[in-house]
């Protein structure tokens, strides 16, 4: 490879750090005017508010962005593909491929997604995950961490134990549910961050909050690669501090933050 070509791929790789780190800052900025017209969403309808108006400008921002991005990832592309040695040809490669599929074929009909799916419940035994307890007729979803005791690959049903002990109230004591598939999230694996997929700056997650075992709405301020540590830094919606006007940013182990569930209710 020429010296040329090594130039070339480094000065847009360093042009895609830039448009990321800007992305960033947009994504932030859109964040906070998202929460801005959350909190008070009558403040567009008072004269000579530009809510709106800034709003759009930072969503063009963003789409700019994000189509150099594109840009330069594909001319990176053409330039890499170019520059790579072609794979081998001929009727071993085709024999070869041929078998491959048969057998990823074979593979697939004698274990089929779902079937791998219930496997894989049904190896969650003891392992803490994310539950939605919520109760009939409740307003928000509630989010606890509990201990996988036993998955029914008929009923589909988890049988989950919460071991943090009840409200007087509510009779004290650890408590046990059956919950669908789609209530349950596993936590990532704590012994191998560097398989998992990472949550960007801006992103929205559910988290542990710190000194609890229950989950709430965040937003991630910075990553976990990002600040090099196994934690995340969060700000948690609603976790207001007297006297102050901003949010405060919570550190969370990468472990005990997941991907917001679609149709949260919080």
């Amino acid at each position: 490879m020429s010296s040329i070509d090594i130039e070339g791929i480094l000065g847009s790789t360093k042009e895609l750090d830039r448009l990321r780190k800007e992305q960033e800052v947009v994504v932030l900025e859109i964040n906070k005017m998202h929460k801005k017209l959350l909190a008070t969403p009558k403040v567009v309808e008072k004269p000579g508010d530009n809510s709106l108006s800034k709003l759009k400008h930072l969503y063009t921002q963003a789409k700019q962005l994000s189509e150099e991005e594109v840009s330069i990832s594909t001319a990176l592309l053409g330039q890499l593909e170019s520059l790579l040695p072609a794979g081998p040809t001929g009727p071993p490669r085709r024999r070869i491929e041929k078998q491959k599929r048969m057998k990823a074929d074979s593979d697939n009909a004698r274990s089929s997604p779902a079937m791998r799916n219930l496997e894989a419940c049904a190896n969650m035994k003891d392992e803490q995950v994310a539950a939605r307890v919520t109760p009939d007729g409740a307003e928000k979803d509630e989010w606890f961490i509990v201990k996988v005791i036993h998955f029914d690959k008929e009923t589909k049903l988890f049988e989950v134990l919460d071991e943090e002990p009840g409200d007087e109230d509510e009779g004290g004591g650890q408590r046990k549910y059956k919950l669908p598939m789609s209530a349950i999230i596993s936590f990532p694996k704590r012994n191998d961050p560097s398989t998992l997929p990472e949550f960007l700056p801006g992103r929205r997650v559910l988290a542990v909050y710190p000194g609890t075992t229950a989950l709430y709405r965040a937003t991630v301020v910075n990553s976990h690669r990002k600040r090099k540590t196994d934690d995340y830094l969060l700000e948690f919606d609603d976790d207001e501090e007297d006297g102050s006007s901003t949010l405060p940013q919570r550190i969370v182990p990468f472990h005990k933050v997941v991907a917001l569930p679609e149709g949260l209710r919080q």
